[in-house]
């Protein structure tokens, strides 16, 4: 027996919840899915709101991913602590707000999902993420592991695929929101892809009007970015799972438009 895992790029801002608003179940249904995982860090631009959270799990969401702007706005922080369906980074500082990662019960039997956050040209230095996750494992009884590593660099990414190949069942990236072509499964078995993408406005520079991006790398005076109007895309990946082993039998990477 095998199930069906959907990942979801990067939500960006109200057009990428309403474009996910009225194509996620569909998908669900279309491709018989049996879990999904949506990241939502940047559902606000930058960070996520109460609300947002709420309307991103009513669309179908079975888990909410963040990332670098987890904690950009502030009215988040309450909410991450009392709801275990959104998850930040497990390697920050342990007394920030929230959990990093957190075993849900589906239809199938368990699942476990772990937020990760990378090193590598980020604004900050969190904790070593591939130090972090192996402490995780050890925490971890149930054979359906899924892996969100939010990351800049993609060395950094496929590094972790390669940490993880044969221990969890899936490890995609977020942050970059160009969705990568390399959908496939590892050699010990680990799904894999090294970035999902984005769930956004299509023409835009990762979400943003392509006019102030082009404005700020000619150097001009930099303003607070705004999201692009237009039509919009979805991208995500598709992991097929196999319930006994835990291991990706299948990776699809889509781009619903």
């Amino acid at each position: 027996m095998s199930i069906r895992i959907l990942a979801v790029g990067d939500v960006v801002s109200k057009s990428g919840i309403g474009f996910l608003s009225k194509n996620l179940r569909s998908l669900i249904k279309f491709k018989k899915i049996d879990f999904t995982v949506v990241n939502g860090e940047n559902a606000a631009q930058l960070g996520i709101t109460p609300g947002q959270a709420d309307e991103i799990l009513a669309c179908g969401a079975d888990v909410i991913t963040l990332g670098n702007h987890s904690f950009h706005k502030k009215e988040i922080l309450n909410y991450l602590d009392d709801s275990s369906y959104i998850l930040r980074p497990a390697n920050l500082a342990p007394q920030v707000a929230g959990r990093g990662w957190g075993v849900y019960e589906a239809h199938f039997g368990s699942v476990c999902v772990i937020n990760l956050l990378g090193r590598c040209n980020m604004d900050f230095g969190p904790d070593n993420p591939f130090l972090a996750v192996d402490k995780i494992l050890k925490q971890v009884d149930c054979r359906i592991i899924l892996v969100d590593m939010h990351a800049e660099a993609t060395s950094e990414k496929l590094a972790m695929g390669y940490h993880l190949d044969g221990r969890v069942s899936a490890v995609w990236g977020t942050h970059t929101h160009v969705q990568t072509s390399d959908a496939g499964v590892l050699p010990r078995g680990t799904g894999y892809i090294t970035d999902l993408g984005m769930t956004g406005p299509s023409v835009s520079v990762l979400g943003v009007r392509p006019e102030q991006s082009v404005s700020m790398f000619l150097g001009n005076p930099h303003y607070r970015f705004e999201a692009a109007p237009g039509p919009c895309k979805m991208e995500c990946a598709i992991f097929e799972i196999e319930k006994a082993s835990g291991l990706c039998l299948s990776a699809e990477a889509l781009r619903i438009t």
